[in-house]
């Protein structure tokens, strides 16, 4: 019986008392929404370019090194085939220590209908490997012969706002273009 009145008499002084005291101590996510509306607009641009010269700094530090991996969201046969969305997450292209590893979807055949195949394979030959600065980013290209003797070009167009495109062409078959994001080789 003494229980049951302890417990009740907590219930009731909980009820009543709980309010006052949540109202006293400000939990800390409302302190952040209100610092986030306290802040000006200068302020916040601030923040903004600071982590877009951040991101920037990690690009030009994966592409000098030649340390990223390449993750397609989609791809498409150029100059103006079907979009594809790309969910697999084995689907890679990675540049790592001077050599490449891929495995992507690619779209073959010289007239319709084209067939879908799966480009994996790795090689350390590449040739004529290319790296420019550009306004907007880098320009990635280089050379390498896979398979039967074929030799691909590939070109990364790294921008520094609107992610990454991948265009892997050949003297057989159109190009493919892939878009995505780099991120650093672990």
């Amino acid at each position: 019986m003494r229980r049951l009145l302890t417990l009740l008499v907590c219930i009731i002084a909980c009820t009543y008392c709980g309010p006052y005291v949540l109202a006293q101590t400000p939990p800390q996510s409302q302190d952040k929404h209100h610092d986030y509306h306290n802040t000006t607009h200068e302020e916040r641009a601030e923040r903004r370019a600071a982590r877009l010269a951040e991101d920037k700094r990690i690009i030009d530090s994966l592409v000098i090194a030649q340390n990223f991996e390449f993750n397609p969201m989609t791809m498409q046969q150029m100059p103006a085939g079907q979009m594809f969305f790309l969910s697999n997450i084995n689907y890679t292209f990675t540049i790592w220590r001077g050599a490449m590893d891929i495995c992507l979807p690619y779209i073959a055949g010289i007239t319709p209908p084209y067939r879908r195949v799966l480009l994996n394979t790795g090689t350390k030959n590449l040739q004529n490997y290319k790296s420019v600065q550009t306004d907007n980013g880098w320009i990635v290209s280089f050379n390498a012969v896979l398979y039967a003797e074929i030799d691909y070009t590939f070109t990364l167009e790294i921008n520094d706002q609107s992610g990454v495109t991948l265009t892997i062409s050949n003297a057989w078959y159109n190009d493919v273009q892939y878009t995505g994001t780099i991120s650093q080789v672990y």
